[in-house]
């Protein structure tokens, strides 16, 4: 795990995972408690290290693991008891597949989001060591570069990354900046394409095509503020160059 300023959801995530032979996490030096809650924790090797990239700190964390498998979780996830027991017999009797997706369930102000686009999110999160790394090439939505075959778990985990409009709003806007210096690198350019087309192809997908309405206002919101996103990142883009010499 990677951390930064998670004190509300450190105890859960590590409670969650306690099964494992080991708990490694990275922490980007948090400003909220959460270093020192994780400290405390006598099952837990904590490691404080500057924060480059996601996909940087995430290769960091795997490079310190001992054991022949891993898996990774964010500060916001939960793995139900149900996916713990289904990690370790997979890891007990394994048939030869290296890597593992699991489905994950967006959760919102308590309610399980269950359309909005989100109905197929599937993450990599179990693989053998060795066998792949995090692509440093993204800065934000880190991917494995795992090309072999994979199977996906039955039972998928919790995830609570949105806890009220503002939060997700300044991550998302995060996110965008950091999407927006991926496209600086590769020499995009922003134009009305982008800032009106793509927004708007964004919201429909998810909350037309991908029956995000059926979600409630919770789903509106969800899909609006990721259309938002899109809209932003080629704003920052957009800033990103003004301020680049020519």
């Amino acid at each position: 795990m990677i951390t930064y300023n998670e004190i509300n959801h450190i105890e859960e995530a590590i409670a969650s995972v306690a099964f494992a032979d080991e708990i490694i996490v990275v922490d980007s030096h948090s400003t909220d408690g959460t270093f020192e809650k994780l400290s405390e924790m006598p099952n837990v090797k904590v490691i404080l290290r500057e924060f480059k990239n996601f996909a940087d700190q995430r290769n960091y964390a795997i490079s310190q693991a001992n054991s022949e498998w891993i898996f990774f979780i964010d500060a916001d996830e939960r793995l139900t008891p149900e996916s713990q027991n289904e990690i370790i017999d997979t890891v007990k009797h394994n048939s030869g597949i290296e890597a593992f997706k699991i489905p994950r369930r967006f959760i919102f102000n308590g309610k399980t989001m269950r359309f909005s686009g989100l109905q197929t999110d599937r993450v990599f999160r179990l693989f053998k060591k060795g066998v792949t790394k995090y692509r440093e090439d993204k800065l934000v939505h880190e991917l494995l570069d795992f090309k072999g075959t994979f199977k996906v778990l039955k039972h998928d985990m919790l995830h609570y990354s949105f806890s009220d409009y503002e939060s997700y709003k300044k991550k998302t806007e995060h996110y965008g900046l950091l999407k927006a210096h991926e496209l600086l690198k590769k020499g995009k350019r922003p134009n009305g394409f982008h800032f009106y087309i793509k927004p708007a192809y964004k919201f429909l997908t998810n909350y037309v095509f991908r029956l995000g309405f059926l979600d409630g206002k919770e789903g509106y919101t969800l899909c609006t503020l990721n259309a938002y996103g899109v809209f932003y990142r080629y704003k920052a883009l957009e800033q990103l160059l003004a301020s680049t010499p020519k």
